[in-house]
């Protein structure tokens, strides 16, 4: 759409979900490796958060859905490898096993 109308930016600001700041990141860098990325979203507590979805277990899928992707993603050239800490992928899979599976790809 930018290169459609001539736009070439030199900084993006990217607003997201919390959990969702990481994968964002990796797409932007991979569309426009050139461009500064920002990202931000609302400070809030997960106990707020989860609050203000009303479902815990949805925050779960959401979270461990949007783990998997920050690899698989890359993986498949939509986005810039990360490095994802093992303690991170050891509770990612915890929470796999334990059954929060219905946002995986």
């Amino acid at each position: 759409m930018f290169a459609d109308a001539d736009i070439h930016p030199a900084s993006i600001m990217l607003i997201s979900r919390p959990y969702q700041q990481r994968r964002a990141y990796a797409t932007c860098r991979k569309v426009w490796p050139e461009v500064e990325v920002i990202c931000s979203s609302r400070p809030l507590p997960l106990d707020e958060y989860i609050a203000t979805i009303g479902d815990v277990d949805r925050v779960i899928t959401m979270l461990v859905g949007d783990t998997q992707r920050i690899t698989q993603y890359a993986r498949l050239g939509f986005a810039i490898e990360q490095d994802v800490p093992e303690p991170v992928h050891a509770a990612y899979q915890r929470l796999v096993d334990a059954g929060f599976t219905s946002r995986l790809i």
